[in-house]
């Protein structure tokens, strides 16, 4: 093949792939600026998180050997036990594997009699707990069903989205079931998770960063660069004045 098809082929691949990818490293670009110019403790709503309360230590607990058997079957296997509060009061969250699923249940830890799962005003004192700060709730919904592309995806459910109005303009997800705040979303958040989609290509679960997709891209830009890199040898003047007074 003649030197000045090569070239032309060279340069058509290489426009057409730098514009593609051109507009693919630009979100790159906007999505890393923004992860590297933004704090995120307060993406993750942490600023507005108030710590762990303590368990009293006078109290008297039941041990859990006395309700386990009670509680689990025989073919239930015993994943991990934990003594935490709930609303002021001293649980045990039990977290066990039923039929290949995880499950939990909540046992009060002074007469070890199971406890029903939160309800909504239940729910409102728990995040209205978890909130270090005073603000207006604003909603509060109840979820049994996310789809992937939900801010509290992949979390236990079902859940109640309790929206909080200014100062903290945040939305606190509790879990019915395990009894606690598992997650804080703001609108820096949700800036983070779009642009996090467009940096890891995932438009579907936006967490893969393993798929076929930014493999692809990936490949394509390597292509390019090592495109220009032949371009310029074929096409640069100084080294191919070079090889001429070699020859």
């Amino acid at each position: 093949m003649k030197k000045s098809k090569v070239i032309r082929l060279t340069r058509k691949w290489h426009r057409y792939l730098g514009v593609i990818l051109g507009i693919q490293f630009l979100l790159w670009t906007i999505g890393g600026l923004y992860f590297s110019w933004t704090n995120l403790d307060e993406i993750r709503g942490d600023h507005l998180k108030k710590e762990q309360l303590f368990i009293p230590k006078a109290n008297t607990y039941v041990s859990p050997s006395e309700f386990l058997p009670k509680y689990l079957k025989q073919e239930e296997h015993l994943i991990s036990i934990e003594l935490t509060t709930i609303i002021q009061k001293p649980m045990y969250r039990i977290l066990f594997s039923s039929k290949e699923k995880k499950e939990v249940i909540l046992v009060d830890a002074q007469n070890g009699k199971l406890r029903k799962s939160l309800n909504k005003k239940e729910a409102v004192e728990v995040a209205q707990n978890k909130l270090n700060l005073e603000a207006p709730v604003t909603g509060v919904s109840y979820l049994t069903q996310t789809g992937s592309h939900h801010e509290y995806r992949g979390r236990p459910l079902p859940a109640y989205a309790v929206t909080f109005d200014k100062p903290a303009n945040t939305t606190i997800y509790v879990s019915t079931t395990y009894g606690n705040a598992q997650t804080f979303r703001n609108d820096q958040w949700r800036i983070f998770d779009f642009l996090w989609m467009l940096h890891t290509m995932d438009y579907q679960e936006r967490d893969d960063f393993n798929n076929v997709l930014l493999r692809a891209f990936s490949l394509f830009g390597i292509f390019t660069i090592l495109s220009g890199f032949f371009l310029y040898i074929l096409t640069s003047k100084t080294l191919n004045q070079k090889k001429k007074y070699k020859s």
